[in-house]
């Protein structure tokens, strides 16, 4: 692995985890959160459509993950574009340490929510989002 790659590979990072916070922010509004909603159920398998924003809490908090989730895809892109030329390894590590931060804390409030499924899920999400950023790249 080199870090030409490593450095193009972050922008795929930012973009999974970037693209989640637009599709939450659409879960905000009634008429726009199918997209949300479906996202939910598809992570609380089965797919079983139980999953609804009519709640203002649930439509609430839709809005502070969309906007967290976003801002952190945001992050990671700039992260790679100003930062990642002058400290490599730096950017890397980091980068992982907020993905394993985000999974083992998503996975255990899923487990223990009742939706084990998307604890599943998170490795998935998590090996896509690492990709090759496990291992240091040579220069």
């Amino acid at each position: 692995m080199t870090q030409k790659f490593h450095h193009f590979y972050l922008k795929i990072t930012a973009i999974v985890i970037g693209s989640f916070g637009p599709v939450f922010f659409l879960g905000t509004m009634l008429q726009t959160s199918e997209p949300a909603r479906w996202s939910l159920d598809l992570l609380s398998l089965p797919l079983d459509g139980l999953q609804t924003f009519h709640d203002p809490t649930t439509r609430f908090l839709s809005a502070l993950t969309g906007g967290f989730l976003f801002g952190w895809g945001i992050c990671i892109w700039f992260l790679q574009k100003w930062v990642y030329p002058k400290a490599p390894d730096e950017v890397r590590r980091s980068v992982l340490a907020g993905l394993l931060a985000w999974f083992f804390l998503d996975s255990a409030g899923s487990i223990a929510s009742g939706n084990s499924s998307n604890a599943f899920i998170n490795i998935i999400v998590l090996l896509i989002a690492a990709g090759p950023l496990w291992k240091k790249a040579k220069n």
